[in-house]
């Protein structure tokens, strides 16, 4: 980058990543911090093409071209950085033209860090939280004169000689019980969990046979389990229940955009020092359940667990809600990441010794 040692020593020092691109986006330097990022040396990085590295990005690579045009920085915060070998990262993204001989962009990456990753999560788990009451108080609201307003129906029926005038008090009546059930899921399960010890390949192999058992796709589904997890204290239903609905979630993404390799894979792994809502774990099982479907939208990934938000048609949006709150039992949590051909929604549950 510079023919000055001083400048580079400077630079290399620099805990934030910094690379220069040029106008076709090939890397013309990255300093170590860069270079630890790209998991590559520098010698490998100058002359090669950005997209050799990074699969996908949060970044919005027109506003290189506008940078270009106008000549201004830009920065944009939790950007989510995909990389061919699998890897993805969080960082803060700033983008400076420098006009010189020949265009070229100066990139610098700070990663986010795991604290701050934390508080992010207990901000947003504080919010579902707050719109999940809010929702809950105005289901009980609206259900209280629904029961009324069906009960006049029936004996408005009752009195009624007319045929005719006897299916408009049906339509109520039927109308009035869609909403009802609809109001009952809004208010979530209302039974007490039911805990127990149970190996939690056996909840996730009946999850297997219901998808396998549906014709109406062609979806495989991967295994790779980790037959060191121990038995789990947790009520299977529920947790059947919470993963079910994720998984169906990506069966009909991969089903409306079908493509040949179309696949789901679930992955169990033991991960150590979880902090889940302020909370630190020693132990806990991590149940990953990933799709190659075309991603989640941008903008519903910040709303994705609150109650009534659907990127379906015919969706209700209660069901990554209810799976949240049905982890949420369990002392646990979700995690998702997402990008074009990757969505990744990761269960944690705490590991509890059955002598405790």
């Amino acid at each position: 980058m510079s023919d000055n040692p001083i400048v580079e020593q400077l630079l290399d020092n620099l805990s934030t990543a910094v690379i220069l691109l040029n106008e076709d986006m090939v890397i013309r330097y990255a300093n170590h911090a860069a270079q630890a990022v790209f998991d590559r040396g520098l010698n490998i990085l100058i002359g090669s093409s950005l997209y050799q590295y990074v699969a996908n990005s949060s970044l919005d690579l027109e506003r290189f071209r506008n940078t270009k045009q106008h000549g201004e920085a830009f920065s944009d915060s939790e950007v989510l950085i995909s990389f061919i070998d699998g890897r993805h990262i969080l960082a803060d993204v700033s983008v400076t033209s420098l006009h010189s001989t020949e265009q070229q962009y100066l990139v610098e990456v700070r990663l986010i860090q795991q604290q701050k990753k934390i508080s992010q999560e207990t901000h947003q788990w504080a919010q579902q939280q707050a719109a999940r009451e809010l929702v809950r108080g105005l289901a009980h609201e609206i259900k209280n004169p629904l029961g009324g307003i069906r009960g006049a129906a029936q004996l408005l029926e009752k009195e009624l000689q007319n045929l005719d005038h006897k299916e408009f008090t049906a339509v109520i009546i039927e109308q009035s019980d869609r909403l009802t059930k609809l109001v009952d899921r809004l208010l979530g399960p209302n039974v007490r969990p039911n805990f127990q010890w149970h190996n939690i390949h056996q909840v996730l192999e009946k999850i297997c046979t219901l998808v396998s058992l549906d014709r109406s796709h062609n979806i495989r589904i991967v295994r790779d389990y980790d037959p060191s997890i121990p038995d789990l204290f947790i009520d299977q239903d529920m947790l059947q229940q919470a993963a079910l609905n994720i998984v169906r979630n990506s069966v009909q993404v991969l089903v409306d955009h079908p493509h040949s390799e179309a696949q789901i894979k679930i992955v169990t792994r033991i991960e150590r020092h979880v902090i889940i809502h302020g909370v630190s774990f020693p132990l806990c099982a991590k149940i990953q359940l990933i799709d190659n479907g075309p991603g989640i939208p941008t903008e519903l990934r910040d709303t994705l667990f609150y109650p009534m938000v659907t990127s379906k048609k015919d969706g209700t949006g209660l069901g990554l809600s209810i799976s949240q709150t049905l982890i949420g039992h369990h002392r646990g949590k979700i995690d998702v990441e997402s990008w074009a051909g990757h969505t990744e929604f990761t269960l944690y549950l705490p590991i509890d010794k059955k002598d405790a």
